[in-house]
């Protein structure tokens, strides 16, 4: 089986993600970088070899170079643009979570994928954590009954560092961290709901980080050049971005379509940085005490129990790789997904309503708190991405 040739769009904070997709000899490798920035491409080459090509963006990167998928790790705002464009080449496309800043680009991305039948995937990591994973098959066995509701709570500890020093402090270029933070975990309470939210409505508020008048364009920086874990209490950090319009503490309440009902609160000047999920069914309840490798899911099936008195404990697994091991796995799926398609854990249907629960979530918090309706996807979409994608027979396949 030959390697698949992968071309990476956008080589920042999140491009250390390729480095899975790079397995020379064992299925698939990375030839072409596409940023430009020259850190950007010396970093490409530091970690791909002297023989990885760098151009400097999309449009280089299909007129000059043959791939058979493309991972396109931009920063969130310039997640739509670029998909279009592999999208419209007939190129199996990796999206980097969100999958847009927009309902109607996540929307356009659907329509295209479908139209010319390309593969499209969304790094929904999260879905491969297994602490996820584990709460999955607790909900999945049936043992706390049929799930009723779902409460998550968000500590960003290091909310300051990772999210008011660059772009995704704008909301002109990030709408809202409810998508850069939030759908993540919007699309986790879905999953394990096993349905999307129709209605949502939301407080929040600039409480902390809009305050602090220390400002600095960062753009020649990246995240781990400025990031110190002695920068507390958050009213003291330094250099935040110059613009500083998106809320730094947000709380959701959520209606789903099979009648289960959800909450998130995402908070961005804490102290501590983990989720915490309460899965509620009638008949028991599942609850993570951590997220991270050794911490524990509690699960109580009786009267008897109570607090620190759970009826049972199941230790997260230990896995390999960031995020838990998610990256890897993740990585994994999409590069036999773009090989031979098929049904994925990830859902690109998912990743678009995790968009538009938080796009529809920002403008409730910012219009005084008015519940919005969320408009569904279409059930042909549905039934085509839900299905695997599957194409005709003379669409572009991928080489073997």
């Amino acid at each position: 089986m030959s390697d698949l040739k992968i071309g990476v769009v956008g080589f920042g904070a999140r491009g250390g993600l390729a480095r899975h997709a790079h397995q020379p000899g064992e299925g698939s490798r990375v030839t072409v970088v596409a940023d430009p920035t020259p850190r950007s491409k010396d970093s490409a080459r530091e970690l791909f070899g002297d023989d990885v090509a760098t151009v400097d963006d999309v449009d280089q990167l299909l007129a000059e170079h043959e791939v058979d998928a493309v991972m396109i790790l931009t920063p969130d705002f310039a997640h739509a643009e670029v998909a279009l464009k592999t999208l419209a080449a007939g190129i199996p496309t990796f999206s980097e979570k969100p999958m847009a800043i927009r309902v109607e680009d996540t929307d356009a991305m659907l329509a295209l994928a479908m139209e010319n039948r390309t593969r499209l995937f969304v790094g929904h990591n999260m879905r491969h954590m297994p602490v996820i994973r584990q709460m999955k098959a607790i909900v999945d066995s049936g043992r706390i009954g049929r799930v009723r509701a779902i409460w998550c709570r968000h500590f960003v500890g290091t909310g300051g560092d990772f999210y008011f020093k660059d772009w995704h402090a704008d909301r002109s270029k990030a709408t809202s961290l409810l998508l850069q933070k939030g759908a993540h975990d919007i699309d986790v309470i879905h999953w394990l709901a096993g349905g999307y939210t129709r209605r949502v409505s939301g407080i929040g508020d600039l409480a902390v980080y809009g305050d602090v008048t220390d400002r600095r364009d960062n753009s020649d920086r990246r995240m781990w050049d400025w990031y110190d874990e002695d920068n507390w209490p958050p009213t003291e950090q330094k250099e935040l971005n110059p613009v500083v319009d998106v809320e730094d503490i947000s709380m959701l309440s959520m209606t789903l379509d099979n009648g289960v009902l959800a909450s998130y609160e995402q908070c961005h000047f804490t102290p501590d940085y983990w989720r915490n999920y309460t899965v509620i069914g009638d008949a028991g309840r599942i609850e993570n005490m951590g997220d991270g490798s050794g911490d524990q899911i509690h699960i109580w099936e009786s009267r008897r129990s109570g607090p620190g008195r759970p009826d049972a404990v199941e230790v997260i697994a230990r896995a390999d790789g960031g995020h838990g091991g998610a990256d890897p796995s993740l990585v994994a799926e999409f590069l036999r997904f773009a090989r031979e398609g098929g049904i994925t854990d990830v859902s690109v249907i998912a990743a678009r309503e995790a968009v538009a629960t938080g796009v529809y979530g920002a403008e409730s918090i910012r219009n005084g708190g008015v519940p919005y309706d969320i408009p569904p996807v279409p059930a042909d979409v549905v039934e085509y991405f839900d299905g695997g994608q599957q194409a005709p027979q003379n669409t572009r396949t991928v080489a073997v």
